[in-house]
């Protein structure tokens, strides 16, 4: 079964650094590598990616506004801003499709800021700790659950 509607993958603040911040967390690969990667998986099912990073909350938010109506599903990492921004949130509560959120490293064993998610508690999936390997998985998830919305 193909998937008919692009699958939007966002990235949020200071992922554009992947590869090289912190890489005893978030490894060597860089944020194009998550992208091929994405479009990979995607084009196993006949869909595409749309993949966009931003460093600003309300950039974000705008993109999942035009994202509504129109996509088969998000795979977000909305970085720090898990756990800081209640209107990244609000913004996806109202995305009729999927949504997964993705996070690199194990956010549940790191420090305990980390721990909490706002996104959490309205993705459809959480995958965190798998490396880049996650965003595969999610976009995987969103063709299969997507298609079915």
């Amino acid at each position: 079964m193909a998937v008919s509607r692009p699958i939007l993958v966002l990235n949020g603040p200071n992922l554009n650094l992947l590869g090289q911040r912190q890489p005893e967390f978030y490894g060597r690969d860089t944020l194009d590598d998550v992208v091929a990667r994405c479009e990979v998986a995607a084009a196993n099912f006949g869909a595409v990616v749309e993949a966009k990073q931003s460093n600003h909350e309300g950039q974000l938010i705008d993109w999942i506004h035009e994202a509504r109506g129109r996509v088969a599903g998000i795979v977000i990492n909305p970085g720090g801003y898990s756990h800081t921004s209640v209107a990244l949130r609000d913004a996806l509560v109202t995305l009729e499709a999927p949504v997964v959120e993705v996070h690199i490293s194990n956010i549940h064993s790191r420090e305990g800021f980390r721990q909490h998610s706002y996104v959490s508690g309205i993705a459809d999936a959480v995958i965190c700790g798998l490396g880049i390997d996650g965003y595969s998985a999610a976009v995987e998830f969103v063709c299969v659950r997507g298609e079915e919305n």
